[in-house]
């Protein structure tokens, strides 16, 4: 279950009778437990609670149900309970269906409400249902409880008025959502004269078999559209005319209504009963876009981003630097006046806004600063002279775009409550004014420049209607000359797999014939060299959320390259780290974020994230695109190894329609003598029948031996079905070459003696890469690489941790897997001259890996590297590998995987500065 799920569930718990005897199992179910967990815990088979009537879910929470007054002492019995230490759940909960009290054991964060009420205290416990949130949504429950009713609010809507869901009626009923959002946030903030005025006024004008519900609100709508002095021509109805004059567009435009159902006014009347003064637009923008898409609606409270991650971007690029210069200004009134003017030309240009999380943010911490230079200059009333305007952004879709411009209309003004008052907050805010500044389109294929023009009033766009935004819409009078421009946001990520037709014809046109490897960019590449081309001819700062695939593997030569020509260099950036949402099936997404611009004197700074939570700060002269501090470096593929190793193939591509592939049931049924088996059978290995021990054979018949191979049945037929399958192939070399030997695999590698593999693609949870070795009677596929009779230290160097740290750096990830690549990966590995000394130390360390395998057979490569159970003799002996190659390459162990790569890419740089001029000019110096 996700967190609006959640929240319709518990809510729908507390307006039933209260039952004892029932609550306990209710309220778990209400939190996604399965029917068949809830029954165990009746029958008591895992209920571990030894309070009277009591319910312990081990880890999780132990609830009692109260005498009737007793509330408090129960949770205390529940706080000292043997159980609970026994236990450790991580709630306890007391409740007698009149108070309602629990409390976070850990934290010791406590609830204490009516029962009736618990449901807005609901995101304290979704960690219950595996919901991994911030302090800051478990505060913001109302966001959800508000999205919640709302989608059930458009859902029945658009039941009885399907023609409002068609493509060419979509943006009239989203409109008409955003619509009610304003009046709700205004019938409670006194921005309407009257608290519930909107809820109260349609509960009482329209029938209550909502007959006229869309009359009224019509009436409503078309009251806000109406200035003062043209109310008498309009003859709105008297209960209508109350209204304030609102507009500024928001109310123009169609003005029809959908009609209502009996449950859809009802639903409309519960939603304005709820307290919309604790909205949060810095959430509520992004859960209600959710409201409006059918793709999107099946996921709802997937679409939190925390304040915290938004600030990773947000912090280092400009306002870091406001904070400083505020801190240096102290009570200097001329310094805190040119910090003012400067911030009021700053713009903040987000071009995949969606609902504008990342503008409110912005916007919200901008005024903070500014409010505190006017306390300082005496000035606490003034007005603020920090633009909307220049909060401005792109978004594809209709409806998140006017749900942006409408968060930021709620941050502005309870910014005007927060620092100047409700008074003077009131007396500015209506009519809102015309200006619109968040452009509907692709981002990609728009003139970034017209969008926020970088002086003055250079570019100007002009609409009638506020929220419908054509590309042709506002154009917008702003003083920014001299101002600064930082781009932020989370554009959408898609590997080149997944993009369509037209996503690959956006990046096409970006890259614009700077690559000819375009189409093996993740589509957020095209963010960063559009506002690389951005900050070319306007200056600025622009900083991403990214997936983390821009900074590894065959990305990095691709895109990197375009952005140093453009002139932008890395400024800051957060090592990979997960973008986890509100879904708690959602394990979210691998990132990281990287901040470009023009070169800069001051030291670059890279925030590390640790495997143990912390984030550590490291600065340098230079961060790599790798992002590690150090000198620019990018790692291309080499078609032979740049140290002194052995040559890694692929295996054997089979081209055989699986007619040389043998099960073990197949290989048995072909009926062939032990000799016979010996002479024409081998065993294969894929990458994942190596590593969890599964076992095929293949057909293997070399020339020599072709004619005693034809006279067996079963062989005769599957060469047979080879060749025709060849000669069937589209392919012209299938046809004319492989076609004339069709007993044998389109490759035939196999050692004579050994070979060392690596599988293509692993798990990245193990501690080390799953290479092994197998015998000259083995052969493998093409979704595993060989290194056919190589000296045995060769494997010692794969299975280090500098290895597996090197490869998930340059060959990157297949979604969060790691992908292993010979021309990226080893042939680019960078080795110290190794004496033999080292070479025999390091074979014995190979030795000790493989012996320490064997003493656990039949324990597959699986088994054995799963990171929770990994033997300790195993361990050990990687330990002791890894400690002999580290003394090779700096007379110690590494301290961590940061200084491990940036010795690698220190000595690739060297070993490779003789590989030609024209490489080292693509790069560029930093």
């Amino acid at each position: 279950m996700n967190a609006v799920e959640i929240e319709e569930a518990v809510s729908e718990l507390a307006e039933r009778p209260f039952d004892p005897a029932e609550f306990p199992y209710q309220f778990l179910a209400a939190f996604g437990n399965k029917d068949t967990t809830i029954k165990r815990l009746r029958t008591g088979s895992t209920n571990a609670s030894d309070l009277p009537g009591g319910v312990l879910q081990r880890s999780n929470i132990h609830i009692a149900v109260a005498a009737h007054g007793a509330v408090t002492q129960t949770l205390a019995g529940l706080r000292t309970s043997p159980a609970t230490a026994k236990a450790k759940p991580r709630f306890i909960l007391a409740t007698d269906g009149d108070g309602f009290e629990a409390e976070e054991l850990e934290s010791g964060e406590t609830v204490a409400c009516a029962y009736a009420d618990f449901p807005n205290r609901f995101g304290f416990f979704l960690p219950l249902a595996g919901i991994t949130t911030v302090k800051q949504v478990r505060e913001s429950s109302f966001d959800i409880r508000a999205t919640s009713r709302l989608n059930r609010l458009y859902v029945e809507l658009l039941k009885d008025n399907p023609d409002w869901g068609t493509a060419d009626r979509r943006p009239d009923m989203n409109h008409f959502m955003a619509r009610l959002i304003f009046c709700f946030f205004a019938e409670d903030t006194d921005i309407f004269n009257g608290e519930g005025l909107f809820t109260a006024t349609i509960e009482q004008m329209s029938a209550r078999d909502s007959s006229n519900t869309h009359e009224v609100i019509g009436e409503l709508f078309r009251a806000m559209n109406t200035p003062i002095a043209q109310r008498a021509i309009a003859k709105l109805p008297r209960w209508a005319d109350v209204f304030p004059y609102v507009n500024g567009g928001l109310f123009s435009g169609s003005p029809a209504v959908p009609r209502f159902s009996r449950i859809a006014r009802s639903y409309l009347l519960h939603i304005g009963g709820l307290d919309w003064r604790k909205i949060n637009p810095d959430i509520f923008g992004s859960m209600i876009q959710a409201v409006a898409d059918d793709d999107e609606r099946g996921a709802l409270g997937m679409h939190y981003t925390s304040v915290p991650n938004i600030l990773k971007v947000l912090n280092p690029l400009f306002l870091d630097d406001l904070r400083a210069r505020l801190e240096e200004a102290g009570d200097n009134s001329r310094m805190l006046l040119n910090l003012r003017r400067r911030m009021a030309r700053i713009r903040v240009f987000d071009p995949a806004c969606g609902s504008g999380n990342f503008l409110v943010i912005a916007y919200k911490e901008m005024r903070a600063i500014e409010a505190e230079i006017n306390k300082r200059r005496g000035e606490a009333d003034r007005a603020s002279e920090i633009p909307l305007t220049n909060f401005r952004g792109i978004e594809l879709r209709d409806f998140p775009a006017e749900v942006a411009r409408l968060a930021l209309i709620i941050a502005e003004y309870q910014a005007d409550v927060l620092y100047r008052g409700q008074k003077l907050a009131l007396a500015e805010f209506l009519p809102l004014n015309k200006e619109n500044w968040i452009t509907c389109g692709n981002a990609l294929r728009l003139d970034w420049l017209s969008i926020c023009p970088p002086t003055g009033t250079g570019v100007k766009h002009h609409a009638d209607d506020l929220f419908h935004t054509p590309l042709d819409q506002p154009q917008i009078d702003f003083e920014n000359e001299g101002g600064e421009t930082y781009i932020c946001g989370n554009p959408p990520y898609l590997g080149n797999t997944w993009q369509t037709v037209e996503q690959k014809a956006d990046i096409r046109s970006v890259v614009n014939g700077r690559t000819s490897s375009a189409g093996f960019l993740d589509y957020v590449a095209g963010w960063f060299i559009k506002a690389a081309d951005y900050i070319a001819n306007a200056g600025g700062a622009a900083s991403f959320v990214s997936t983390n695939s821009i900074c590894q593997g065959q990305s990095v030569p691709i895109l990197w390259p375009i952005l140093y020509s453009a002139g932008c260099d890395i400024l800051f950036a957060y090592t990979s780290f997960k973008w986890a949402n509100l879904a708690s099936y959602n394990a979210g997404v691998t990132v990281a974020v990287v901040g470009i611009g023009a070169p800069r004197n001051a030291l670059r700074r890279l925030y590390e994230h640790r495997e143990d939570g912390h984030v550590v700060l490291r600065e340098g002269a230079s961060i790599t695109p790798y992002l590690t501090v150090g000198a620019r470096v990018i790692v291309e593929k080499s078609n032979n190894p740049i140290s002194a190793l052995g040559i890694m193939e692929f295996g054997n591509k089979p081209s055989d329609g699986g007619h040389l592939l043998l099960s073990r049931d197949e290989l048995n049924a072909i009926g062939l003598t032990n000799a016979q088996r010996d002479r024409f059978i081998r065993c294969i290995y894929g990458s994942q029948d190596f590593i969890n021990g599964g076992l095929r054979f293949c057909i293997w018949i070399e020339d020599k031996n072709l004619d005693e191979a034809q006279q067996i049945p079963a062989l005769h037929e599957r060469i047979e079905a080879v060749r025709a399958l060849r000669l069937a192939s589209p392919d012209k070399g299938a046809r004319t070459i492989l076609a004339k030997r069709p007993h044998q695999l389109k490759l035939m590698r196999i050692g004579s003696s050994h070979a060392i593999v690596v599988p293509s693609v692993s798990s990245e949870r193990r501690p080390y890469l799953p290479a092994g070795i197998v015998d000259a009677h083995t052969t493998l596929t093409n979704l595993a690489f060989a290194l056919y009779d190589a000296p045995l230290w060769n494997l010692a160097l794969i299975a280090s941790r500098l290895h597996l740290v090197w490869i998930t750096t340059v060959c990157g990830q297949l979604e969060t897997r790691i992908r292993y690549s010979n021309t990226l990966g080893w042939n680019t590995f960078p080795v110290p001259t190794l004496t033999e000394k080292n070479k025999a130390d390091l074979t014995r360390c190979a030795e000790d890996i493989l012996l320490a395998r064997e003493a656990h057979f039949p324990a597959t490569i699986a088994d054995l590297y799963d990171p929770d159970d990994m033997p300790a003799d195993l361990r050990d002996a990687h330990e002791r590998n890894d400690e002999v190659l580290e003394r090779i390459y700096i007379g110690r162990h590494f301290r961590n995987d940061t200084e491990r790569l940036e010795k690698l890419f220190e000595l690739y740089t060297k070993m490779t500065a003789g590989a030609g001029s024209a490489k080292k000019r693509k790069v560029g110096a930093a």
